[in-house]
């Protein structure tokens, strides 16, 4: 899909990739982009920002992209403002290096926030695309999706469903105008990631150095060009670390192999 001209939404873009993407956005000509997240003091400052250079092309709304009622309210102010959504970007997401020891409540936020504001953003727009014939839902995952969190089952648990909610959307509607991208990157210089190298829990600082001792960190400005770059081919799986590629293949060719391989690094990031 081309870009240029066209309505996005991309949440959680207060800062790090979301922001990334929606500056990415508007440097390749859309026509508008609604920002929104829960912290409102930092996403109006983000849209001044973008604002400075951009002007009346972007604008922000706070609020809950796990929530119906502020997705409505998201959907509403976007249209209201810009015109029809052509694009989506669901990218909150919340992290936590929380295991078997995990709450209900961090199991809910989890999935809630990783998982289930994909499904209530496509449940409002998927329709209004299948009967236009046009639609882009793009999901921020991530490589622990695909493979794996080092010490977190909520988090590699609700990737993964966001990965595999993006797959069946694909499979679903890709034959009725909707195109669907899934970014699973590695390490990239954000709060979400950095937070947990400075946190009391030594389950969230093994988390965090997997990470980063896994491959290159890269910048949300980087992890958007491949954005733009996936959205303008409209190729499903955004990989922004090349060598995930190759992590999974060996997972999916013996995956006994890699369950050994993965307890051995394991213990190697303690």
């Amino acid at each position: 899909m081309q870009i240029n001209g066209k309505v996005a939404i991309v949440t959680g873009a207060a800062g790090g990739i979301g922001a990334a993407i929606a500056q990415r956005l508007l440097e390749h000509g859309a026509q508008g982009v609604l920002l929104t997240d829960l912290d409102a003091g930092r996403l109006e400052a983000t849209v001044k920002l973008l604002a400075g250079s951009h002007g009346e092309r972007v604008g922000g709304v706070a609020g809950n992209a796990a929530s119906t009622a502020d997705l409505e309210r998201i959907v509403d102010a976007a249209e209201k403002r810009f015109g029809p959504v052509d694009l989506y970007f669901a990218n909150a997401g919340v992290g936590g290096g929380a295991g078997l020891d995990a709450s209900e409540e961090e199991w809910s936020r989890s999935l809630d926030v990783n998982v289930m504001a994909h499904v209530r953003a496509a449940k409002l727009l998927v329709p209004r695309w299948v009967e236009r014939g046009a639609g882009y839902f793009f999901s921020t995952a991530s490589a622990a999706g695909l493979l794996t969190q080092i010490g977190s089952a909520t988090y590699s648990v609700s990737k993964h469903g966001a990965v595999a909610f993006a797959e069946w959307l694909s499979v679903t509607y890709g034959d009725s105008g909707v195109r669907v991208s899934c970014l699973c990157p590695q390490g990239v210089e954000t709060e979400l990631l950095m937070s947990g190298t400075r946190s009391d829990d030594p389950v969230e600082r093994a988390a965090a150095r997997a990470v980063l001792d896994s491959g290159e960190l890269l910048l949300p400005l980087d992890v958007a060009d491949h954005v733009m770059e996936a959205v303008g081919d409209e190729r499903f799986l955004v990989l922004p670390h090349p060598q995930v590629l190759d992590f999974y293949r060996h997972k999916g060719s013996d995956y006994d192999r890699w369950l050994r391989g993965m307890r051995r690094y394991q213990d190697a990031v303690k």
